[in-house]
Parts: C-alpha cells; structure tokens; sequence
C-alpha cells in the first residue's frame, strides 16, 4: 500500500505506484507490510488506509484505524482534589506568614474563603483554623476538560431523599385531614356536605388544583401534535408526509408557463416566481441554494481535490478533509502571491501604474448635495445651474474682432464653414461685421448672375425687374422645375407649343435641344422653362407611355 506522505510525485513515479498497487490486488505481487509486519490487504480503500496527516508516519500502515493503547492509570479520570480536606490539627497561636484572617499557613488573607472576621487570628490568635491539604494532581486532556470530575454522586441522592421525604410529609398532612373530617355524626357529615356545594355555587370558576390537572392531561391527550394524528384510544401514532400548512413547490405560481416543476425528484430548480427577488421569495428554488451560502466553496475544494489528484498529488477530500482545506488554502496564497509579483514585475518594466489608480467612486458618479430645481420650460427655479464641463481646447475664445466662433455659420451653396457674424469664410480673418456679410451675400452666384442680366439688357421697367427677380428664384431655388405652384404665361405657352410643334415637325431630337441650350445661354441664365415643360408634356404621344398598351387580361372574377 501507498505511503500517505504528502508530496508530489512523478509522472514515471505515479505509473509505477498505479502498476504495483493493481499487480498487489491481482494477486502477483506480495501485499505491503506493515510497520509490525503485518500483511495490508490490497483491497483496502484509500481513504481507509491512508492516514490523516496529523498521524501520517511516513511508512504503509493501517495503526491509525486500531484503538490506541491506553499506558494511563485506570483511575487516573477518578483522580481529584479532596475537597475540605484539612492537615492535623489546628495551631495554638498564630504563625509568621499565616493567613491573617483565619490563621491558616496554606493561603494568603486575599485568598481566604471564611467570613472576614472584625480582628483577625493575627491579632487575636483565636479559632486558628488547620491548614488545607494541597494536592498534586496530573491531570490529562480528558480529565481536565470532564465537567464531571469529581463530583459526588451521593450528592445527587441527597435530592431524591429530600423529595421523598417532602412527598411522604405531604401524604401524611392529607390522611389527617381525612380523619378529621371522618365522624359518625350524621348531621355534622350533612353540613360539611352543604358547605361544599354553597363554595362550588359560589365560586364556580375555581376548583380543585387536582381536578384542573386532570382536565389538562385529559384535554391534552386529546390533542393532535403538529405534523401527526394520534388516536388516544389504540395508542397509534400516524406520521404525515409534511405539514399541511406548508405551500407545495408547484402551487406557488399556478402558471404554466412559470419553472419546471419535476414530479419524480419533487424538485423546482428555477425561481417560480422571477419578479420577486431570491432574499424575499418563499421559495427562491434548488438552484439559489445550491449556488448561495458554502455550497459554492464546497464545490470549488471537491474541483480542487480532483485536479490535484490529476495531477499526482496525494489528495483526497472524504479520506483527509482538514489536509485538502490546507492544501486550498495554500494553493489560494500562493496564487495571489504570483499574481502580485507577475503584476509588479510588469509595472517595473513597463510602468504605467498612475494609468491603474481609480479615482473615487464619488468623482466618478458626479453625485454632489447641491440641489437644483427646474420648472417645466427648463428654467431654474431654485439653486445654482451646474457648471458645465469645460475641454482642455480654448474655449469661446473671440480673436480678430470676432464676436462668434469659427464654424459657427454654414455656406450652403459653397458648402464650406465660416464665422456667423460677418459670413467670412476665411480662417482668422479680420471680422467686417453687417458689411461682410452684405458683401458675402453679393459675391454669391445668384447675386453676379442677377446684376450681369441687369447690365446688359435696358433699365427694365417694374414688370420686367418682377419677371427676373421670379425667374433668378426659380433657378435657384430648391423647387424642381414643374414642382409645386406652377404660374403660366399664356403668351410664352403658345411660343412655346409652336416651337415644340416645328420641333417634332423636323424630326428633331436632343441634339437640337442642345444646340438651343447653347444659344439659350447668351440671352438666358435657364435652359428650360416652366412653359417648354408644359408644352413638351402637352405634345407628347401617348405611345411615348410604357402603359399606353397595357390590357389586363385576367378574369378578375
């Protein structure tokens, strides 16, 4: 048999002790010996023949599951003080280092058990009391922890014998009142008689204490126990299977849709109830037992105990319980000692252990005790608004007259971001303020193209200056041409119809359209017009429409 010694073994070591451990139970290999010379048999489990590792010798041997022999005197538990017990005779006179109290040379005045006398033996040298025998006893583990020792058992008869002689005094008190009340007189018997039933008529609430206990013992016989049905009149006890007061597993949520309720293990594994939380709950279900109080460490020693095994160490949990608790405790210490020094060691060649340091969980929450209230537009009605937070970049920071930020304004047509006071599209410009603005707005398109139509062509009169001011918006503005409220002019309509027609007339195609558009482009700032579409439409074929021919040929009934 394997030594129960603690260590490590090999992989080649382990193999062999497995090979010889099943050679022995096969019988080819003769069994280990013990330290007496005494055959183990093989078949022994481990956790019989393995010592603990407070009795582990070092050597195969099975002394550990035999009974010690006891080299102690029989009679050393009995042994104890002799209490009272005092030495020859008292003194005549008091002694030099005697107790002061009562004279005695064994104790002190401080350790003295007799009354404190009004002048001690030391002044008076009266009733000097003998000196106490003082005993050494070598008392063992077990006798000084026998609540029991040296107590008397006479003394316990003592207290039979006063209750015996109580209850006799008792028995005799009784039998004399009888005999007092014992006469021949028939008239006294008839008074003493009448007597009783005026005190009964009178008092009926209070009886005899004899008849009230006999009324309990009744009543409670009578009466069931929880958890139990008994017949006071066959004496036979019936044991239910639970409480009735207790609420079944599967009636807590009649929902069916609720935790699985196992019929033949009677177990619920799962919460019925989830809205409710596990502390509060009735019944939480297996699982938060299983997972809650040292379930869970007790799991992780067994998982412990079988990886050590794994790995050839001599572990087993149900043969040596406080050796796999060390062996845990040990292997946790060590590997938070490694994980410490592998993090050290990391910081030391790398750094960077400012980056670990958390700040506290107040700062990080922003939970402060000021106290704002808001009204419902937003507006604070009571307290101070909280500051806001500020980047480490500048902040509304106004350079070169500025009185906005850069990006704060948006061109649409030239899609680039500028300042929102003078339209300046330039980075860290000088700010021009309503004049740059107006002179932004000038160097637009829309305003070249409107000032160009007007140079070229005569002072237009306030008709003509409508008409462009109407045809510049439609150009550039976000309607789709044909879009919208569309305003025709009938006269441009029918110039329009007949150019359309001399159009198809001569076959033309979009070539044409394009060479009008070149044309087009020195009098005119547009290609089309509201006019040439509704003409263009007007003139179109119907076979030009991808659902002028369609015919739906099914039977829709």
């Amino acid at each position: 048999m394997a030594s129960s010694a603690i260590g490590k073994l090999s992989r080649e070591e382990f193999r062999r002790q497995k090979d010889l451990d099943a050679a022995r139970k096969a019988g080819t290999a003769p069994a280990a010996l013990d330290e007496e010379g005494r055959p183990i048999n093989p078949h022994i489990p481990q956790y019989i023949s393995q010592a603990p590792w407070y009795l582990d010798t070092g050597a195969p041997s099975l002394s550990h599951q035999r009974r010690p022999t006891d080299e102690r005197a029989p009679d050393k538990l009995d042994n104890w003080y002799d209490r009272g017990a005092r030495a020859g005779p008292a003194a005549k006179k008091y002694r030099k280092g005697a107790c002061e109290n009562c004279g005695a040379m064994t104790h002190k005045k401080q350790d003295c058990l007799e009354r404190p006398r009004k002048k001690g033996a030391k002044f008076t040298s009266k009733d000097i009391q003998a000196d106490e025998v003082i005993q050494e006893i070598a008392s063992g583990y077990d006798a000084k922890r026998d609540r029991w020792n040296g107590y008397d058992p006479s003394e316990h008869k003592r207290i039979y014998e006063e209750y015996e002689a109580i209850e006799a005094a008792r028995k005799k008190l009784r039998e004399e009142e009888i005999d007092n009340q014992t006469t021949t007189d028939l008239a006294a018997v008839r008074k003493v008689a009448k007597a009783g039933k005026e005190k009964k008529a009178a008092d009926p609430d209070f009886g005899s204490s004899d008849e009230e206990d006999a009324d309990d013992d009744k009543y409670a016989d009578a009466a069931d126990a929880v958890g139990q049905k008994l017949d006071t009149k066959t004496r036979i006890t019936v044991r239910n299977l639970r409480i009735r007061e207790d609420t079944a597993k599967y009636l807590v949520n009649l929902d069916p849709e609720s935790a699985y309720y196992d019929p033949k293990t009677r177990s619920m594994r799962d919460a019925p109830i989830k809205n409710v939380a596990p502390e509060d709950a009735k019944f939480a279900g297996e699982n938060f037992f299983r997972y809650s109080g040292e379930a869970p460490a007790v799991q992780k020693l067994q998982l412990f105990a079988w990886q050590a095994a794994q790995r050839g160490n001599d572990v087993h949990l149900n043969a040596g319980p406080t050796q796999g608790q060390f062996l845990h405790e040990e292997y946790k210490t060590k590997k938070e000692n490694l994980k410490e020094v592998t993090k050290e060691s990391i910081l030391a060649k790398y750094g960077g252990e400012q980056y670990l340091e958390k700040a506290p969980k107040e700062i990080m929450d922003g939970q402060t005790e000021i106290y704002v209230e808001y009204s419902r537009t937003g507006q604070i009605i009571k307290g101070k608004e909280r500051a806001k937070a500020r980047s480490k970049y500048p902040e509304d920071v106004y350079v070169n007259n500025h009185t906005s930020v850069w990006g704060s304004w948006y061109d649409v047509s030239t899609g680039t971001w500028g300042y929102g006071c003078c339209h300046s599209i330039i980075h860290m410009s000088y700010c021009a303020g309503q004049a740059g603005k107006e002179a932004s707005y000038a160097s637009t398109a829309q305003a070249l193209l409107a000032s160009s139509s007007n140079a070229t062509s005569d002072p237009p009169a306030e008709e003509e200056a409508s008409e462009s001011r109407g045809r510049i918006e439609q150009n550039y503005s976000k309607k789709r041409v044909g879009e919208g409220d569309i305003s025709l002019d009938n006269d441009r309509l029918a110039e329009a119809l007949s150019e359309e027609k001399k159009r198809k007339a001569r076959g033309g195609d979009d070539i044409d359209r394009l060479s009008k558009k070149k044309k087009g482009l020195e009098i005119s700032s547009h290609d089309v017009t509201e006019e040439e579409l509704e003409a263009y439409r007007m003139n179109r074929r119907n076979t030009e429409d991808p659902m002028a021919n369609y015919v739906d040929t099914e039977d829709p009934y």
